[in-house]
């Protein structure tokens, strides 16, 4: 669904405009408010909120400007704090493989943990060197945080 442009909040004024007085009054944007999810508590309140009984067009475009940016601020807190959240769940995950707390997953950690999960077979002929090469950037032989993140990333996607 595209961004309301101008044009379509000229056409919501014009019909919200019952009277054609050229204002819209506080009822009628409170019942455009409730047909597209906001619930105001009173009118009182939404006239504290607005600054007045009624709005003209410019006052009605600029409303929809802020209420439009408020929304787009709680929508990139939220994606902020879905990032912190996974970032933190990441975090978590590294240390279930860094056994020594060193900053660093090597073959034994890996192994050791695949094997406790009963994911590691030594028949499979499966190394562990291999696959931490796989990601392994600075090849340095171990998975550091910002490497196993970014393994995680491309298995997950």
């Amino acid at each position: 669904m595209s961004p309301i442009n101008t044009n379509d909040l000229h056409r919501i004024f014009e019909k919200l405009d019952k009277n054609g007085d050229g204002l819209v009054s506080l009822e009628e944007l409170n019942w455009l408010l409730e047909k597209i999810g906001v619930q105001i508590i009173s009118l009182e309140e939404l006239e504290s909120i607005v600054g007045k009984s009624s709005l003209d067009l410019n006052e009605f475009l600029s409303f929809h400007d802020s209420i439009s940016k408020q929304n787009n601020s709680c929508s990139n807190e939220v994606v902020e704090e879905e990032e912190e959240n996974e970032e933190s769940d990441l975090v978590k995950a590294f240390k279930v493989f860094d056994l020594n707390g060193d900053g660093f997953i090597s073959c034994d950690e890996l192994q050791n943990v695949l094997s406790r999960l009963g994911l590691w077979d030594e028949n499979s002929g499966r190394d562990c060197r291999s696959m931490i090469h796989v990601y392994d950037t600075n090849l340095d032989g171990q998975l550091d945080f910002e490497e196993f993140k970014n393994m995680m990333f491309l298995t997950i996607s």
